[in-house]
């Protein structure tokens, strides 16, 4: 489509401007992590380096950080087993129910946070309690593990469906067992889309808020919690400051590293 010289210039503006709304301030929150002045003032007055280092001996924020990584990795655990099988049973079977179980995988990451976070708490409190199972670290990484399910399963159906399913063929016509054919065909193929899915679910989990706090006991503080309970705390500032820089920058290699990922489509065009 050949756009002529005024729309060209109207649609780079409108991607500058958004592009602004999104990463000034990401930005703005960089630069204060340096910033000499307490009130994050502005522009800075001086830089140092000082609020990184009480961020870094803060144990609050050490634990939260710890009690984050956990969580998000317990999340990532189960996605991975659960969004894995999904996809398999979805795309390569068909039964009845098919597409509403797709369906069902797919609607939490659509719903608002605060209702899965209200949701989960009733489900917890009705289900768990009368087992003496309080709200807790288990409580909190089901309650993630709800959400990032459905990106394991849209990463590795998307890349089922461009998987030439004659290899697996092949393989069989060669005498390969069902397991000799997942180790040495199905996996290979997928294996980049599983790595992509586990990177985002990490990150999802690793920053969520809405859902940790409806599913936390009063004992779990991640990160995100951490972050928002000491914003108001303004002797807290500048080392929440930096560790919202830190979110920001951790956010990031997940995110670049599972992009490159799933773009990687070698090997699975269909034939």
């Amino acid at each position: 489509m050949n756009l002529s010289r005024p729309a060209r210039i109207a649609l780079r503006i409108a991607a500058g401007l958004g592009f602004a709304v999104i990463y000034v301030p990401l930005t703005l929150v960089l630069v204060n992590s340096f910033n000499i002045d307490r009130s994050s003032g502005w522009p800075p007055a001086g830089l140092t380096l000082n609020w990184w280092e009480q961020a870094w001996h803060s144990n609050g924020a050490r634990a939260a950080l710890w009690t984050s990584v956990k969580a998000a990795l317990g999340a990532t655990g189960i996605s991975l087993v659960l969004g894995t099988l999904l996809a398999f049973a979805v795309q390569r079977y068909r039964f009845f129910g098919r597409e509403s179980i797709s369906f069902l995988v797919v609607l939490p990451i659509a719903l608002p946070g605060i209702v899965t976070g209200v949701a989960l708490n009733t489900a917890f409190r009705a289900v768990l309690e009368p087992f003496g199972v309080g709200l807790g670290m288990f409580t909190v990484v089901v309650g993630h593990a709800t959400f990032c399910v459905v990106v394991v399963f849209n990463n590795v159906i998307a890349r089922l469906r461009r998987t030439a399913l004659s290899f697996e063929e092949a393989a069989a016509d060669l005498g390969a067992d069902t397991f000799q054919i997942f180790r040495d065909i199905t996996f290979p193929l997928v294996r980049s889309a599983l790595v992509a899915g586990a990177l985002l679910s990490f990150a999802l989990s690793f920053d969520e808020i809405v859902v940790t706090t409806f599913t936390a006991g009063p004992g779990v503080q991640t990160l995100p919690i951490w972050v928002f309970s000491n914003m108001t705390r303004p002797a807290q500032a500048p080392v929440v400051n930096v560790v919202a820089a830190v979110l920001v920058l951790l956010s990031v290699l997940p995110i670049y590293l599972a992009q490159r990922l799933s773009s990687d489509t070698a090997g699975t065009s269909r034939i």
